[in-house]
């Protein structure tokens, strides 16, 4: 019989790998909040499995087998003439599971812990830019860091005359190749902006409402226009300019670290 043992599985999120662009299009100063749905396909070789401090992958007999095939959570974009903010719904945690394995099953409770860092995305729109803010650590040993990239579209768009109405704009279906596949993606033209929650996935003209492919979708649930105060969608504060680059390695590093955290935890 097997000894009951208590595994720690975390969950690591698709951290801003999917950065929306916008372009302005209109002297009309637009304000307002596009409300998407995201779904995405769980890849099994991104959750990283500890049992008893020692990492247990795919393929092993006590990798659980209740892990779900996709995650789904709400994406929103507040635009305020040239600037815009983009939020994700528990962006700011980390999937915990506890799972008890004997007897070759499994059973655990699932609950959410913060993740070790507060990050946030706007987007400077005259300047064609994305500017990235992470916020490390808590009070006054909190340390904030801020990185701007180029907005850059795929090219090779195929754009059709098929039509359909989402969260009430008519779009237009386009095709495009991107990741190695092939992207549908619907924009309408019936908005005042150029706007994808895929920043490469952007039409030269019109706000996409809804893109899919075989691993991910967005579409949008709601867009309405609102008055929103320009403090809102603009990056405060001070923090350290650092490299796209730079800021990936500091992301990474504050995981790390937290995962090790939540290892001693556990063995305590």
């Amino acid at each position: 019989m097997k000894t009951l043992s208590l595994a720690t599985l975390i969950l690591a999120l698709l951290f801003a790998n999917s950065l929306p662009i916008f372009a302005q299009t209109s002297a009309d100063q637009w304000s307002g909040q596009i409300s998407y749905e995201v779904v995405r396909k769980v890849d099994p070789s991104s959750i990283r499995i500890v049992i008893n401090g020692e990492q247990v992958k795919p393929g092993d007999p006590n990798f659980p087998g209740d892990i779900p095939d996709t995650r789904t959570f709400g994406q929103k974009t507040v635009i305020v003439g040239s600037n815009a903010k983009v939020s994700r719904e528990g962006e700011n945690q980390v999937i915990r599971t506890f799972v008890s394995v004997g007897g070759g099953s499994s059973a655990g409770q699932q609950t959410n812990v913060g993740r070790p860092f507060d990050e946030q995305i706007f987007v400077d729109l005259a300047n064609q830019k994305v500017i990235t803010l992470l916020s490390v650590g808590k009070d006054k040993e909190a340390k904030s860091y801020r990185a701007e990239a180029p907005i850059q579209r795929t090219k090779d768009w195929t754009i059709t005359d098929q039509t359909k109405k989402i969260a009430g704009y008519t779009c237009r279906k386009a095709t495009v190749p991107f990741r190695n596949e092939t992207y549908t993606v619907w924009f309408t033209t019936e908005l005042p902006m150029t706007y994808s929650p895929v920043n490469e996935l952007t039409p030269e003209k019109g706000t996409v409402l809804l893109l899919e492919s075989s691993r991910e979708q967005y579409r949008a649930t709601k867009v309405s226009k609102e008055v929103v105060a320009e403090k809102d969608v603009l990056p405060a504060g001070t923090a350290e300019t650092v490299t796209t680059a730079q800021l990936a390695e500091i992301r990474e590093k504050a995981v790390a670290d937290f995962r090790q955290k939540l290892l001693m935890n556990e063995r305590n």
